[in-house]
């Protein structure tokens, strides 16, 4: 079988990975960039994601490149906690949460892929669109495959035909464009967010993520490495607010912000365990971009072609679901398509666990998520408060980070006991 993946971020990598693991070792990657770079800032994988790496095989590497969370705390915008949970095995997970920087993570995909995959498997400066279903026309039938038009960097064009095609060319996917032409922009919520990282003194234990404020501005910090000899670690921030501008501009990562006038915004939060304007103003480099998402749709795939990862569900920053549900996309793909009876009956089943899912987390990404508990604190108690559990009660606030550990998938218990997507010897070599 041929599968051509349109991009090489983390979904369109990890899903080369999980698919040569499941046995299909006729992969091709197409990326539009003519060089991977390790790009952008912290991300956080859940122990459901690092569960899906580990059993490709990545544990070790993985656990060398980021750090272990061990809890997850919110506050509000006055340093006064609200909820905390622990994380990762202190949470009870087989597995860790790890808090890395994407594009080393980026790159440690793409060199397992190089170290895996056959020679000329990754392409780099050549973008996929233009999907064409097999002449036959028997759309969603088995045999059916589909060509695609590759453009290199030079402007060159040429069609390659696959037994099946995967969009995992981001949220401005051009497959999926193809099919929801109307779709328009992303969809903007009106926050901005900051995302940095600063060498600075490590705050709480040295390996908790914290959220502070509500949804009118908020900061969120992790670290990405252990202090070093000078006693300071790399800390990740993203500081966000919501803006009175009509339109948030182009959604990029790469538009580049005054660490200054950032730091203004949160001058007032100096906290005993955290000076936030500090961390702003250590910063090297802060990169801006508006919070947008897309409407889930009701369909993925068309025939020989699905999508995956932010083509397929691009989801707000929230909860830290992103990357980790790309991962799972990847690895519940290929488990189908290795114990479907064809192609497209994969695929089939692929979206039918996949789409309902990300469709909730997205959803209630946008009302909040997890993080509801600090703008419900915010709504009752504005200027602070002496007794949490006279503003928000215990009862609510573990309901909300339960119901949002469902919706993600990952309930310790739940996690620990089910089956592993890995593909048993029994269907290696198709």
């Amino acid at each position: 079988m041929t599968i051509i993946i349109a991009g090489a971020g983390i979904g369109g990598l990890a899903t080369a990975l999980s698919l040569h693991d499941a046995g299909f070792t006729d992969v091709s990657i197409h990326e539009a960039v003519t060089e991977l770079r390790p790009l952008g800032v912290g991300i956080n994988l859940l122990p459901h994601a690092v569960r899906e790496l580990t059993e490709l095989g990545l544990g070790e590497q993985l656990a060398a490149l980021g750090v272990a969370t061990s809890s997850l705390s919110y506050y509000n915008r006055h340093g006064q906690q609200i909820w905390s949970e622990p994380r990762g095995r202190d949470a009870g997970y087989h597995w860790p949460q790890y808090s890395v920087h994407r594009g080393e993570l980026q790159m440690m995909l793409r060199d397992a892929v190089l170290e895996r995959l056959p020679a000329g498997s990754l392409r780099l400066g050549e973008t996929v669109d233009d999907v064409r279903q097999d002449a036959d026309g028997r759309d969603g039938s088995e045999g059916v495959g589909a060509s695609v038009r590759i453009t290199t960097n030079a402007g060159a064009t040429r069609r390659e035909r696959a037994d099946l095609v995967i969009g995992a060319d981001g949220i401005h996917s051009a497959i999926r464009q193809q099919r929801y032409p109307d779709q328009g922009a992303p969809i903007w919520n009106g926050l901005i967010l900051w995302r940095g990282t600063a060498l600075a003194a490590p705050y709480l234990d040295g390996r908790s993520m914290i959220m502070a404020g509500d949804a009118y501005q908020k900061f969120v910090a992790y670290p990405l490495s252990l202090p070093g000899d000078d006693g300071l670690a790399r800390i990740n921030f993203i500081a966000e607010y919501r803006s009175d501008e009509p339109d948030p501009g182009v959604s990029s990562w790469n538009r580049a912000a005054d660490p200054a006038a950032v730091a203004a915004r949160f001058a007032d939060w100096k906290f005993d365990w955290l000076d936030v304007p500090a961390i702003i103003d250590a910063s090297e480099q802060i990169l801006e971009y508006p919070m947008v998402d897309r409407d889930p749709v009701d369909r993925w795939t068309f025939g020989a072609q699905s999508l995956l990862g932010d083509a397929a569900h691009p989801m707000y920053p929230i909860g830290s679901n992103g990357a980790s549900q790309a991962i799972i996309d990847a690895r519940t793909l290929a488990f189908e398509l290795a114990n479907a009876a064809t192609p497209v009956a994969g695929l089939a089943a692929y979206e039918d666990i996949r789409r309902p899912r990300t469709a909730a987390l997205t959803r209630s990404n946008r009302s909040m998520g997890p993080e509801r508990v600090m703008q419900l604190a915010y709504e009752r108690a504005p200027e602070g408060f002496t007794d949490i559990e006279a503003v928000v009660p215990f009862a609510e606030r573990e309901r909300i980070a339960l119901e949002y550990k469902a919706a993600g998938g990952f309930i310790p218990a739940e996690l620990n006991e089910r089956a592993s997507l890995s593909v048993s010897g029994s269907m290696l070599g198709r």
